[in-house]
């Protein structure tokens, strides 16, 4: 059924798809367009009976659990139509592998920072009971803002059949990205197509051994973890991927230079290198023995002969050496027709070495795509060539001084063109003696030539146009600044109620923190009504490495499934009934949704209340501000919707602030 779909078909309803980027096993890996969302996805087919169907999209759940911009997320999973598929978000950048096949192996620092990255975003995805499995270099990507994005989370091992929960597996590929990124070998136990690390005596060569200038700490994590032998100087022993990132983290210190330097390196390389064909981000077929299809074959050059009288290895515009046959005669190379892209099919993969490409040929420039009837009449206007430069002789010597005047000739000349050059009597007004007169004035000319050319009044021009200029460049500065640490562009205060002050709020007092008399937690749907009520006080006391945590629902909250709670939250007593400003909630996982309610008694439910405000957290801190007026003793924190977790869904808050 997935060999059954073209560019241009639309399955599901809502994806059309794009352009093929893998097939194998089966199995075929697109690229497509969400007509809903309006962008580009990519998204993995096979067929709805095929035996890792089930597995594929268990795996896509699991890896929702894992709350990480710099994983490639799955926004949908399902089977339809004869397919199960799975859509994830598309990543626009350069894979690692493809960064080492063309620009070799990294620095130790930006291999360091590259591998910590990864290290730290499966740490997170471990502490969620999920794994990667396939943590290859065709997996990591370095996106256009220098961030590093994770791709095929979990989907990847699922389609090549691989168990889950192989976090030795992951701790292991982890070190072998910083042994790719030190060496440009794979040393990891998934497979990948870089080239594998040199073996000695069974055991990895430890990158200092591959390449100069590794530092001693990245040599040693690297052969205890691929090798096994623990080296004292590192302490305790690396046993987890977030040992990996936090022994990494010292070396590498602050990453911003290094993040700034990678968006600059693809800035740079957007801007000079053609589009090419999307390379395949899967390469789940390798593990099994199935290597991916090759792209299509490349056009072939035509070459061109060396124009008359250049030289070859000349400028941009000279052509590649002609070949000499055995009777020393110089011919021209036969034109080759260039082969059609569209037409060509992908040959079958094999182990045979590319064929060698002629340096000297592709040193004359760009290649040149021609149809078969301009061929020859081209290249016989690209033989024609101009007359050579003279042969290099010496300049002819200059004198030092001016020759003197031929005789009666000034001493000096006016410049052509100057006011020098005007008769001495010429006025171009009617004089006073009558129409067509002139009368003759004596004519004062500069000789310095200091003011030739000049603008009268350009200079304080230009001085005020400067001025003007620098005012406000420093105006644009102090509005970034005062925008940059949540004020208005004039430095007030925002309010998001009814416009800015300069003092924060509308009657010129500092807002104020109010001290809580209790807090208690609220669930009148629960059977027992109560929601981990000995952890509850954790939320006013303060500290944000406390927290109070609702039950894990296996499903999501909501209005719309009746079978289960509305939502689940706390009450928490501000003493006496005060005019509350705003209220600050410190959450762990997002996105949260809830409403808040203010109320003079202590509520026993929310059917009935009306809400003073409702909010969905993107971030794990939300601020919400209330309009003038609205007061109460009891605010009620009410969730109606959870942040997914391992096993379902579940809140959980850390702080509640409500300043009056």
């Amino acid at each position: 059924m997935p060999s059954s779909l073209r560019a241009g078909d639309v399955f599901a309803g809502r994806y059309h798809v794009v352009d093929l980027l893998a097939e194998s096993r089966g199995g075929r890996f697109w690229r497509a367009h969400d007509s809903v969302l309006g962008r580009d996805v990519a998204v993995h087919l096979i067929d709805d009976d095929d035996a890792r169907a089930r597995e594929l999209l268990s795996a896509a759940r699991r890896s929702v659990a894992v709350s990480d911009r710099r994983v490639l997320r799955v926004l949908d999973a399902d089977q339809r139509d004869g397919l199960c598929y799975v859509v994830n978000e598309w990543g626009s950048g350069a894979s690692m592998h493809m960064l080492l096949a063309t620009e070799g192996p990294m620095s130790p620092r930006r291999a360091a920072w590259l591998t910590s990255e990864v290290a730290d975003v499966v740490a997170h995805a471990h502490e969620a009971g999920v794994t990667h499995g396939r943590l290859v270099p065709e997996h990591v990507l370095v996106d256009h803002n220098g961030t590093v994005r994770i791709i095929g989370l979990a989907v990847d091992a699922a389609l090549a059949g691989l168990p889950e929960g192989r976090l030795s597996t992951d701790v292991v590929d982890l070190v072998g990205l910083l042994y790719a990124g030190l060496t440009g070998r794979w040393a990891g136990i998934s497979r990948s197509a870089v080239p594998e690390a040199p073996v000695e005596d069974g055991r990895v060569l430890p990158p200092r051994r591959v390449r100069a200038g590794v530092p001693r700490a990245l040599d040693d994590l690297c052969d205890e973890v691929l090798n096994g032998r623990h080296h004292a100087s590192q302490g305790e022993e690396i046993r987890t991927a977030r040992d990996v990132a936090t022994y990494l983290a010292d070396h590498v210190g602050d990453p911003g230079d290094l993040v700034a330097r990678e968006a600059l390196e693809a800035a740079r390389r957007r801007a000079q290198l053609p589009l090419a064909r999307p390379t395949s981000l899967t390469t789940a077929a390798m593990e099994a023995g199935d290597p991916p299809s090759r792209p299509p074959a490349a056009p072939r050059l035509i070459d061109i002969p060396p124009a008359a009288g250049h030289a070859p290895g000349g400028s941009q515009d000279d052509a590649a050496p002609a070949a000499a046959d055995p009777s020393g005669e110089r011919t021209t190379p036969t034109p080759v027709a260039p082969e059609s892209s569209a037409t060509s099919e992908a040959p079958e993969t094999s182990d045979e070495a590319p064929e060698p490409v002629d340096e000297d040929a592709t040193q004359a420039g760009m290649p040149v795509f021609l149809d078969d009837t301009d061929e020859v009449a081209w290249i016989a206007a690209r033989s024609v060539a101009p007359a050579p430069p003279p042969p290099l002789s010496e300049p002819e010597p200059k004198p030092l001084f001016a020759p003197p005047p031929p005789e009666g000739e000034p001493v000096r000349r006016p410049r052509p063109g100057t006011s020098a050059e005007v008769p001495p009597d010429y006025w171009p007004w009617e004089s006073s003696a009558g129409s067509g007169s002139s009368a003759a004035i004596p004519f004062v000319s500069d000789d310095t030539g200091a003011n030739q050319g000049r603008v009268p009044g350009r200079t304080p021009l230009r001085i005020a146009a400067g001025i003007a200029a620098i005012m406000l460049l420093l105006v644009a500065l102090v509005m970034a600044y005062n925008l940059g640490r949540g004020r208005n562009p004039l430095g007030g205060v925002l309010d998001i109620t009814g416009g800015s002050s300069e003092t924060g709020t509308q009657n010129g007092e500092k807002p104020q923190r109010i001290e809580p008399a209790g807090v208690t937690d609220f669930d009148p749907e629960g059977d027992p009504p109560e929601e981990h009520s000995d952890t509850v006080g954790n939320v006013i006391d303060r500290d944000p490495a406390t927290t109070w945590q609702t039950e894990t629902y296996n499903d999501q909250l909501g209005p719309s499934l009746p079978a289960l709670k509305s939502g689940v939250g706390v009450v928490v007593d501000l003493g006496e009934e005060v005019e509350v400003q705003d209220v600050r909630l410190d959450l762990i996982g997002s996105p949260t949704k809830f409403s808040l309610f203010l109320t003079e008694t202590a509520p026993e439910d929310v059917d009935g209340l009306e809400p003073v405000a409702t909010q969905t957290a993107d971030a794990e801190r939300a601020r919400v501000r209330l309009d003038t007026g609205t007061s109460g003793r009891f605010l009620t924190v009410w969730l109606t919707e959870l942040p997914p977790v391992a096993g379902g869904f579940r809140g959980e808050i850390a702080e509640i602030v409500v300043r009056r």
